[in-house]
């Protein structure tokens, strides 16, 4: 993933050299963001309980750069682990930044699963507030938060004002972990802030899970030769947002001027996208496939989900940097590339 010429410059003289640690680094979203930090010299670790995910990219990266990448194999319930993380050690500081997207990140796991799910989600997320007031040389903390906090409000595009109508339980312990960052902010000093995305997809994002997020579920049905399944009826839509774009995000979060006082702003890409017609572009971009088939809608899903990204532009100087049709031509070529034996 290539940053934008014209941000690199600026965040490298800001991560160059800064002690940071990622939560759930060992994930699609985390994975691609210690990518980009690494890429900026920053001394980068990372926790994660492998849970949902390997540590296969990261152990890459560690052999890429050990002086930079360190791994903290354990869950940010885990109160031993999160001080191994965030806290110093014999030759280094303590984390300057904290990126916190260690989570569950599943609206169906979180129905099947609901005790864990607020668990991991919204303790986890006090959790790792607790390490960083404990150890007060945090500067920042940019905490990963989802567009389903606003559930099925009709108006359209979401404002970060609205009022909150989560429907699942993933939603609403996301919505717990906003309110946890705000109440640490004014009541301790914290500063920081969550970033609501909206539907991100991009390359290394799994798809043989029954939880898969709908890009990597429809390229491998198409790239198998099978049609794609849409739960409802297709009409609903999305603001789908390539990783690249959350991920400059992050950096620009983790990196403002701004006295970021426990803030919710939206990451998007500013643009609707119906199922259906994400199928028709996928099916085109994977050189023809079956129409969908349509099962009955899952609970907890909500209809249609578009970002206003006017607050991140103000807060955070955030610009997508990546288009859908771009995004989604990079995902499907990394589909099609040959799997290491590791992946097989």
């Amino acid at each position: 993933m290539k940053l934008p010429s014209d941000k690199v410059n600026q965040l490298r003289t800001f991560y160059e050299g800064r002690e940071v640690c990622v939560t759930g680094g060992a994930g699609f979203i985390g994975g691609h963001l210690c990518d980009a930090l690494l890429y900026l010299r920053a001394n980068v670790r990372c926790i994660d309980d492998l849970s949902s995910s390997t540590a296969e990219h990261l152990a890459e990266l560690i052999d890429l750069e050990p002086q930079l990448v360190r791994f903290i194999h354990g869950s940010v319930l885990d109160d031993e682990a999160l001080a191994a993380a965030v806290g110093p050690t014999r030759r280094q500081p303590a984390a300057q930044v904290i990126f916190h997207l260690a989570a569950i990140g599943s609206v169906p796991r979180s129905i099947e699963q609901p005790q864990r799910t607020w668990s991991v989600n919204a303790t986890g997320t006090l959790r790792v507030l607790e390490a960083a007031r404990k150890f007060a040389t945090a500067k920042r903390i940019v905490s990963i938060s989802s567009s389903s906090v606003y559930g099925n409000d009709p108006a359209l595009p979401k404002v970060e004002s609205a009022r909150l109508q989560p429907l699942s339980p993933y939603a609403a312990s996301k919505a717990a972990g906003e309110h946890l960052l705000a109440s640490y902010a004014a009541c301790y000093g914290l500063s920081g802030v969550s970033l609501r995305f909206f539907n991100v997809f991009g390359p290394r994002q799994p798809a043989d899970s029954a939880y898969a997020a709908v890009i990597p579920a429809f390229i491998k049905r198409l790239g198998d030769g099978h049609a794609p399944v849409i739960f409802g009826d297709g009409t609903q839509t999305r603001d789908f947002t390539f990783v690249s774009n959350a991920v400059i995000a992050m950096l620009l979060a983790g990196a403002s001027g701004n006295a970021l006082a426990g803030e919710a702003v939206n990451i998007g890409a500013g643009r609707r996208t119906s199922l259906l017609e994400l199928a028709e572009i996928l099916a085109k971009a994977c050189d023809g496939g079956a129409r969908p088939t349509f099962e009955k809608a899952r609970g907890g899903d909500v209809l249609h989900s578009y970002a206003d990204i006017s607050l991140a532009r103000e807060l955070l100087g955030y610009e997508p940097v990546t288009t859908l049709e771009d995004g989604l031509a990079e995902t499907v070529e990394w589909a099609r590339r040959p799997m290491s034996p590791a992946e097989e």
